[in-house]
């Protein structure tokens, strides 16, 4: 436990605190999520149900485990029924947008948790699955400040495990890769991560 928490004040760190306690950075009432994905995690009976029953960092990442296989933000195919009539909008809480994916509501369920710097740590070095540290590179990115995110990256840049963000699989790509394209890149799927200040942007394209 020791070492764990003095690996955690070595870490360079550009926020004031060197402590477990994680800013969240932008509208904390959202996550800084796209509105429409928001709605459709929060109207989902896979998140007010299931996910609802889960209270521990460590219940959430078994099913991050069992049950993310990508990294989208919808599931495939389903935004194709959107604005179709019938049973689905209220029941299966798929409103305008689709089927939002299970890697979106777990993404925000752990959010509803507040992970600590060390449980975020615990997230992006896990040996068990690429969706959970890749679940926790996006959280990163969607909640701290911007001027945080290279040096939370640094040391992801050349990781060469695999894995597969796309509905359906068929586009593989390295952690690295992911981690660049977090950094470099806003649009994610369809959706947009949060805007990166013009200047900070200049610094982590230098680096």
């Amino acid at each position: 436990m020791a070492e764990a928490e003095e690996f955690n004040q070595q870490r360079p760190m550009k926020s004031s605190k060197q402590h477990n306690v994680l800013p969240i950075w932008g509208n904390e009432q959202t996550m800084n999520l796209n509105p429409l994905i928001l709605a459709n995690i929060q109207g989902s009976s896979y998140f007010k149900v299931h996910l609802f029953k889960l209270k521990t960092y460590h219940e959430v990442v078994d099913e991050i485990y069992y049950q993310v296989k990508h990294l989208e933000p919808w599931e495939r195919g389903s935004r194709k029924t959107a604005g179709q009539t019938g049973m689905c909008g209220g029941v299966r809480g798929v409103g305008a947008g689709g089927i939002v994916s299970t890697a979106f509501c777990l993404l925000y369920k752990l959010y509803t948790l507040r992970l600590t710097r060390k449980q975020v740590n615990g997230l992006l070095q896990h040996t068990d699955s690429p969706y959970i540290r890749a679940l926790g590179f996006m959280y990163i990115r969607y909640t701290q400040p911007p001027a945080d995110l290279f040096d939370w990256y640094a040391d992801y840049l050349d990781d060469e495990e695999e894995v597969d963000p796309r509905a359906g699989g068929g586009g593989p790509t390295t952690m690295g890769a992911l981690v660049r394209q977090m950094l470099i890149k806003l649009d994610w799927f369809s959706t947009l991560f949060p805007r990166i200040p013009v200047p900070i942007q200049k610094q982590i394209e230098q680096k």
